[in-house]
C-alpha cells in the first residue's frame, strides 16, 4: 500500500506532500489544475523517463519520495533482490538535478532497471492511454501469459535458453554452407593465422614486461647519466666525504655532552645509511645493459606481439583464445562433411526440444486463456456489457519464436447475434478503457500488486455505465488500494477518501497542491463536478443524494 508522497519542484508542484488511504483514492479538480503531473510524479518516482524540463523553474533539484507498506511475500521478493528492508516500510527516492537523476531504494542507490523491478512489485498504473495498448494484437499474449506466469514461469525461461541455441545452431549451419573452392580457401588461410600465432612463441605477461624494458632501454643513456651523477654526489668524493669528516669533528666533543653523543650516534646511522646506498648503486651501474643490440632485440619482438594484437585481440590472452578457435574451426573444416552432419543433428534435437516445450506452453496457455476470458467477462458484465461475448483465439505461427508458436488475439461481440470480431477492429475507446480496467481488475488479483493508479480509465463514458464502473473500482479496492484520477461525479461519489487538485496563480507565481476533502468539501466538489461554475442548492443536494447512493451501494 502506497501510504505517502511527497514532491518539490516538480513542474508546477513546488512542494506537495499527501497521505493517501486503503480503499478508493479519488483526486479530482479542474481541468489544466495538474491531475496529471500528480500521478507523473508517482511515474517519475518508479523510474519512467524524467527530463531536466520537468524540474521547476528556478528550482535546482526535483525529488519525489514514495513510502510504501509491503507484506510478507513481497518482503521477501525484495530481499531476494538484494533490496536493505527497513522493517515492512518501502521508500522509493528519485531526485533530479541538471540532466541527472538519482534513485534509491531505503536510502540505497539503485539503477533505474532496478528501481522499475522493485517498482513492478508495489505499483502499476494505467494511464490515460493505456487502453490503447490493445489496439496491437501482439500485447494480446503478453496478457495472457502476465495471467499465466506462474504456471509458465521456469518452462518459458527454458524456452527462451532452448530457442536461443537453435538459433545459434541455425546461423552456423547457414554459415557452414559453402563449395570445396570456399573451404579450401578459408582452410589455408587459417592455417596461416595458426602458423603465425605458434611461430611467435606467446607467453601471458610478455607484452608488459617488453614494454617496460623498452621504455627502460629507450631513456638508457639518460638514465645512466642521472644515475652516474647521482654517484658522484653520494660517494667518496661527495656527501660521504663531507658526512666522514663531520663524523670525526662530532666524535672530539661528544664525550663532553649527552646530547652531542647522540646526534653523533644520528650521523654515524646517516653515514651507514648512504654507503649502502651507494653499493647498491654500484651495483646497479655495474649490472646495468643498456646496449644497442639487445634494445634493437626488444623493439622487434615489440613490434611482433603489437602487429598480432592488431590482427588478433588487444590482449596476448585474447590472441591465444583466437588461436584455440581457429584451431578449432580448422579441426572442423578439415573434416567438413562430419562437421555438417552434426549440425543437421543438432537442428533437428534443437527443432525436437522446442517443439516439446513450445506444446507444453501451448497446452498452459489454452487452459488459462479459458479462466482468463471467462473473469474477464464477468468483470465486463460488471461494466454494462450486459450480452457480451468475448474469448481469446490461440492459433499456431509458422516459425519459432522464444515464446513459444502461439499467436493470440482477443475476439468480442457487445451485441446479442452479432459474430465476435477482433478486439482491434471493433471496440470504441469508452469501451477500450472498460475492457482494459477489466484485464487490470482480474491481473490484479493474480499479481496481488498493492496499488493500482488508475488515471482517467472514465475516457469515453458516462450516466449508468459510468456508475457500474465506480461500482467496479469499489469492489476492487476492497483488496486492493486504488488511486484514480476522474472527471465523472458518479465515480468520485464512490470515494473513500476524496483529494483535491488545485491550481494557484498568484502574480507571476503560478503552483499546483493537493489536500484531502472532508464530507462537507466532497459534497461540494461533487456538486462542482455535477453543475458547473454556478453552484446551487439543487445541485448540492444532487451531489448530497449521489453520495448518499454510492455510500449504500458499499
Amino acid at each position: 500500500m502506497l501510504h505517502n508522497l511527497h514532491v518539490k519542484n516538480l513542474a508546477l508542484i513546488e512542494e506537495a506532500e499527501v497521505d493517501f488511504s486503503e480503499g478508493l483514492n479519488i483526486l479530482s479538480g479542474e481541468t489544466g489544475a495538474g491531475k496529471s503531473i500528480i500521478i507523473g510524479s508517482i511515474g517519475v518516482a518508479i523510474g519512467e523517463k524524467a527530463s531536466k524540463d520537468m524540474i521547476r523553474k528556478d528550482a535546482d533539484y526535483a525529488l519525489v519520495e514514495l513510502i510504501f507498506s509491503v507484506d510478507d511475500e513481497i518482503r521477501d521478493k525484495l530481499a531476494a533482490m538484494d533490496i536493505p528492508m527497513e522493517d515492512d516500510q518501502v521508500i522509493l527516492t528519485r531526485r533530479m538535478s541538471g540532466g541527472r537523476s538519482v534513485a534509491k531504494i531505503n536510502s540505497e542507490s539503485v539503477s533505474t532497471a532496478k528501481l522499475k523491478e522493485a517498482a513492478a512489485l508495489l505499483i502499476d498504473i494505467h494511464g490515460q492511454h493505456e487502453h490503447q495498448s490493445l489496439l496491437s494484437q501482439k500485447n494480446h499474449l503478453q496478457i495472457l501469459d502476465a495471467y499465466a506466469k506462474k504456471d509458465l514461469k521456469g518452462i518459458k525461461k527454458e524456452l527462451s535458453d532452448a530457442y536461443h541455441e537453435y538459433i545459434a545452431v541455425k546461423n552456423e549451419l547457414k554459415e557452414a554452407s559453402m563449395d570445396t573452392d570456399q573451404r579450401t580457401r578459408e582452410l589455408s588461410f587459417l592455417q596461416y593465422e595458426v602458423e603465425e600465432i605458434e611461430n611467435a612463441d606467446l607467453r601471458t605477461g610478455e607484452d608488459e614486461e617488453l614494454e617496460t624494458q623498452y621504455r627502460r632501454f629507450a631513456n638508457g643513456r639518460k638514465i645512466m647519466s642521472s644515475i652516474n651523477q647521482v654517484y658522484q654526489l653520494t660517494s667518496e668524493n661527495g656527501a660521504a666525504q663531507m658526512t666522514g669528516h663531520a663524523i670525526q669533528e662530532i666524535a672530539e666533543i661528544s664525550a663532553y655532552d649527552e646530547q652531542v653523543r647522540q646526534l653523533e650516534e644520528q650521523l654515524m646511522e646517516i653515514d651507514n645509511l648512504l654507503n649502502d646506498f651507494n653499493r647498491e648503486l654500484a651495483g646497479y651501474i655495474e649490472d646495468a645493459d643498456f646496449d644497442e643490440e639487445r634494445f634493437y632485440e626488444i623493439e622487434k619482438r615489440l613490434d611482433l606481439v603489437n602487429g598480432l594484437k592488431a590482427k588478433y585481440g588487444a590482449t596476448i590472452e585474447k590472441i591465444l583464445f583466437e588461436y584455440e578457435n581457429k584451431k578449432a574451426r580448422i579441426e572442423k573444416l578439415s573434416d567438413y562433411d562430419s562437421y555438417l552432419s552434426g549440425l543437421q543433428l543438432k537442428q533437428e534435437q534443437k527443432v525436437k526440444q522446442l517443439e516439446a516445450l513450445c506444446k507444453k506452453i501451448s497446452k498452459i496457455r489454452q487452459k488459462k486463456a479459458s479462466e482468463l476470458t471467462k473473469k474477464i467477462k464477468a468483470a465486463l458484465i460488471d461494466l454494462n456489457f450486459l450480452d457480451v461475448q468475448f474469448e481469446l483465439s490461440l492459433t499456431r505461427k509458422k516459425e519459432y519464436t522464444a515464446s513459444g508458436y502461439d499467436e493470440a488475439e482477443f475476439l468480442i461481440s457487445t451485441n446479442p447475434g452479432e459474430p465476435q470480431k477482433s478486439l482491434t477492429k471493433v471496440a470504441s475507446g469508452g469501451e477500450l478503457s472498460r475492457i482494459m480496467l477489466a484485464i487490470k481488475a482480474v491481473l490484479a488479483d493474480c499479481d496481488e500488486i498493492g496499488t493500482l493508479i488508475f488515471d482517467e480509465i472514465d475516457t469515453g463514458i458516462s450516466g449508468r455505465t459510468a456508475q457500474m464502473v465506480s461500482e467496479k473500482m469499489n469492489v476492487i479496492s476492497k483488496d486492493h488500494q486504488i488511486i484514480c484520477i476522474t472527471h465523472l461525479p458518479q465515480i468520485a461519489a464512490m470515494a473513500d477518501t476524496h483529494y483535491l487538485i488545485e491550481k494557484q496563480a498568484e502574480q507571476n507565481h503560478t503552483s499546483t497542491s493537493i489536500r484531502r476533502l472532508d464530507e462537507k468539501e466532497s459534497i461540494t466538489e461533487l456538486a462542482r463536478m455535477l453543475g458547473g461554475v454556478k453552484i446551487t442548492d439543487t445541485v448540492l443536494k444532487s451531489a448530497k443524494e449521489m453520495k448518499d447512493l454510492a455510500a449504500a451501494a458499499k
